[in-house]
């Protein structure tokens, strides 16, 4: 009775979520249809207010699957056809791999977690982690990339094929803390931003405003809450680096405009590290909806920038504490087994070598 009551209550939001979400992807910049008839509400000191809790939860992927091609938006068919099936009951939001499949029999399977390989050990991702409006596509575009057109990330220049085989060498290397990854430690991160890209799961931003300041605090984060000056400063040196980043902000009419560089070296995201310069731009288009886009560049990485979009929905708080301390407890383990392996390694080639 539970599950037919779930999946009576998932049908009906999922339903429900066609009307708002489809309008968004009318128009290609992803502003929705009537969005210039709505007047977003100021704070007190007058500008407009971005203030409150906000989602990116999705299974629109960053880069578009290669076999759409240059296909930019789904059908209002297709779309409504992959929405009730990411929004069933029971799917597992974690199942971001399987929502990319061409195949609809294989994406259905893929789409819950009892059909995981055996050795995926896990809680019930269905029951923990499901929202009460639950993940589904974002809009109808076939990828949160924009630009260039085909959806994809740039080709990678040799600089930054060379930066990202060090850091798989990196990961592969157990010799000491010093070269396991800032993620498996929890340091940073991949998807705090910036940019802001959707994380697995908790995926709540609240923002505050001040006249001087806005802050944009990440539930699920480790590294700090991005305290934005608007006051003009300039950027900090060169040489002082942050896991976040430095961000100034700006309006730009009614958009605020963020632009953030200074990343520590280690932080990397898809090969960029310290060169990375990120410009957002956070535009309140409804009562519900914050429009946010962002550019990339880095030409120590990447043949040309790159950009793309994230609605962002309104929800409902509270955010919960993210205290991710496991990868430093655990770190002594980590390091011990890989000790123990290689012992186990070198016993048995001096038993090889006795025969």
């Amino acid at each position: 009775m539970r599950r037919i009551t779930r999946a009576l209550l998932a049908a009906v939001v999922a339903v429900g979520l066609l009307a708002p979400v489809a309008a968004l992807a009318q128009e290609e910049n992803g502003r929705g249809a009537g969005a210039g008839d709505w007047t977003a509400p100021r704070t007190p000191f007058g500008h407009p207010d971005l203030q409150g809790y906000w989602t990116t939860q999705t299974f629109t992927p960053v880069e578009r699957p290669e076999y759409l091609g240059d296909k930019e938006f789904y059908s209002e068919e297709e779309f409504a056809e992959l929405q009730a099936q990411l929004t069933a009951d029971g799917v597992d939001p974690l199942a971001r791999d399987a929502a990319i499949l061409e195949d609809a029999g294989e994406r259905q399977r893929g789409l819950y977690q009892e059909n995981r390989d055996p050795s995926y050990v896990h809680y019930d991702n269905a029951v923990w982690l499901r929202t009460d409006v639950p993940k589904g596509l974002s809009s109808r575009r076939t990828s949160l990339i924009t630009d260039p057109p085909n959806g994809r990330i740039p080709q990678v220049t040799p600089a930054g094929a060379a930066r990202m085989a060090a850091d798989q060498a990196r990961r592969n290397n157990f010799t000491g803390y010093e070269t396991r990854p800032l993620p498996e430690r929890c340091i940073a991160w991949r998807h705090e931003g910036p940019p802001i890209l959707p994380p697995s799961y908790n995926d709540i931003h609240q923002i505050f405003q001040t006249p001087d300041y806005v802050v944009v605090f990440t539930e699920l984060g480790t590294t700090l809450p991005r305290i934005i000056p608007l006051d003009g400063r300039p950027h900090l040196p060169e040489a002082v680096e942050q896991y976040g980043g430095a961000s100034r902000g700006y309006w730009e009419g009614d958009t605020l405009v963020v632009e953030s560089k200074g990343f520590v070296a280690r932080r990397n995201y898809r090969g960029s590290a310290q060169h990375r310069h990120v410009v957002e731009r956070f535009s309140r288009v409804g009562e519900d909806q914050i429009h946010y886009e962002f550019t990339i560049t880095d030409p120590t990485t990447w043949t040309s920038s790159w950009s793309g979009e994230v609605p962002m929905m309104k929800t409902e708080g509270p955010m919960y504490e993210y205290g991710c301390h496991e990868g430093n407890h655990d770190i002594r383990h980590i390091l011990e087994i890989n000790r123990n392996l290689e012992r186990m390694a070198a016993e048995e080639a001096a038993a090889k070598g006795s025969e």
